[in-house]
C-alpha cells in the first residue's frame, strides 16, 4: 500500500495535483508582479481594488455597511468614497503579499521609517516578553516583512482552508520571523511569551462568542476577544501598541510604537478590552481607507440584537 500525503504538510511540494493548479497559478502571477518596480504595483494594485470594488459586490456592501455604522458623521458622498479608497488600499495590499513573501525584505530598507522603536527595544530588554499588538491594516503584511529589518519577532495568524495557499503563506512568513504561531496554538504563544520573545497579535476581529465579550467599538458593542489581556497576564508581558501606515505618496511606510501600556492587564476584562479597542480605533482615524472593512467586524451580534448586514436594517438602528 502506498504511503498517503500527510492532509496538512507544510511543504508546498506536497500539493502538486490538479485541484491545486489554480492556487499554483494564483502565486506564479503574485511572484510575477512582485518583481515588477514598486510604483507600478502600486499602480496595478490600484486597479485591482478598484476591479474589486465593481465586481465584489458582496464585499463591497460590508464594507460600506461597515463606514456606515463607525462614520455616521460623514455624508452619503464622504462615506462612498471613502468605501472606493478602502478598495484601492486594500487592492495594493493584495501587491504587498508578493513583496513579503517572494522579495528580501532589505530591499526596501529605504522605505520604511520608526517612530518609538526604543520602546520596544527597552521593553524587550527586561526578559518579561513582549506583547506586540496591532490590527488588521491592508499593509500588515509588507509592514511584517519591513519590522524584521528593524526588530526579531515572532507572530500568530490564523490558518487558511486552502492547505496549499496555507502553506505558501507559513512558508513565506517563516523566513521573516524567528516563529509562525497559529493562533490555536495558546500553549506555544505563551511559552514563547515565557522565553522572553516578542510576539506579534491583531486584536481586532470578530472570532464569535466563545473567547470574546461585547465591547464598544466605534460606539457599537462588538465581540472583542479577551486574549491580549490574558496573554499579557500570564507571564507579566510588557504589552506595546504599534500603528502601521503606507504613506500617502506612496513613498514608503511609517510604524509607530507606543510607550508600554501603564496598569495593564487590570484584571477586569471590559476595561482591558476597551482600552485595546480604543487605541486600535485611534490608530483607525488616522488612515481609516488602510483599514480592511472587508471583513463583517459586528457579525456576531448580543443575544436579541438584529443582524447589522441585513439589507433590510435602517443605518441608524445600531444607535438605538
Amino acid at each position: 500500500m502506498s504511503r498517503q500525503r500527510p492532509q496538512h504538510s507544510d511543504n508546498p511540494r506536497d500539493y502538486l495535483g490538479p485541484r491545486y493548479w489554480p492556487t499554483w497559478l494564483a502565486y506564479g502571477f503574485i511572484w510575477l508582479i512582485a518583481h515588477l518596480p514598486y510604483r507600478l504595483q502600486v499602480w496595478i494594485g490600484e486597479i485591482l481594488g478598484l476591479l474589486m470594488y465593481r465586481l465584489a459586490g458582496s464585499r463591497r456592501r460590508v464594507c460600506q455597511r461597515n463606514i456606515e455604522l463607525c462614520f455616521p458623521e460623514l455624508s452619503k458622498d464622504q462615506q462612498r468614497k471613502l468605501v472606493r479608497e478602502t478598495f484601492k488600499s486594500n487592492g495594493v495590499g493584495v501587491m504587498e503579499i508578493g513583496l513579503a513573501w517572494c522579495r528580501k525584505p532589505a530591499d526596501f530598507k529605504h522605505m520604511v521609517q520608526s517612530t518609538g522603536l526604543e520602546n520596544l527595544i527597552k521593553a524587550h530588554e527586561q526578559g518579561r516578553g513582549v506583547l506586540l499588538v496591532s490590527a488588521h491594516f491592508s499593509t500588515i503584511e509588507f509592514v511584517g516583512s519591513l519590522m524584521s529589518l528593524l526588530y526579531p519577532i515572532d507572530v500568530t495568524y490564523r490558518a487558511h482552508k486552502n492547505p496549499l495557499f496555507d502553506a505558501l503563506m507559513k512558508r513565506g512568513r517563516q523566513r521573516l520571523y524567528g516563529a509562525v504561531v497559529e493562533r490555536k496554538e495558546v500553549r506555544r504563544a505563551l511559552r514563547r511569551l515565557q522565553e522572553g520573545h516578542v510576539l506579534w497579535y491583531a486584536a481586532d476581529q470578530d472570532y464569535g462568542p466563545r473567547h470574546s465579550i461585547f465591547v464598544d467599538f466605534f460606539g457599537i458593542p462588538a465581540a472583542s476577544i479577551t486574549a491580549t489581556s490574558k496573554y499579557a497576564g500570564f507571564n507579566n508581558s510588557l504589552v506595546i501598541f504599534l500603528a502601521h501606515y503606507r504613506n500617502a505618496d506612496n513613498s514608503g511606510y511609517h510604524l509607530y510604537f507606543s510607550e508600554p501600556l501603564e496598569d495593564y492587564p487590570t484584571g477586569d476584562d471590559h476595561a482591558d478590552v476597551k482600552r485595546i479597542n480604543t487605541l486600535i480605533e485611534a490608530a483607525i482615524r488616522k488612515a481609516p481607507e488602510q483599514y480592511i472593512w472587508l471583513h463583517r467586524r459586528f457579525k456576531t451580534r448580543p443575544e436579541g440584537s438584529p443582524d447589522l448586514y441585513s439589507r433590510q436594517l435602517p443605518p441608524s438602528h445600531h444607535r438605538h
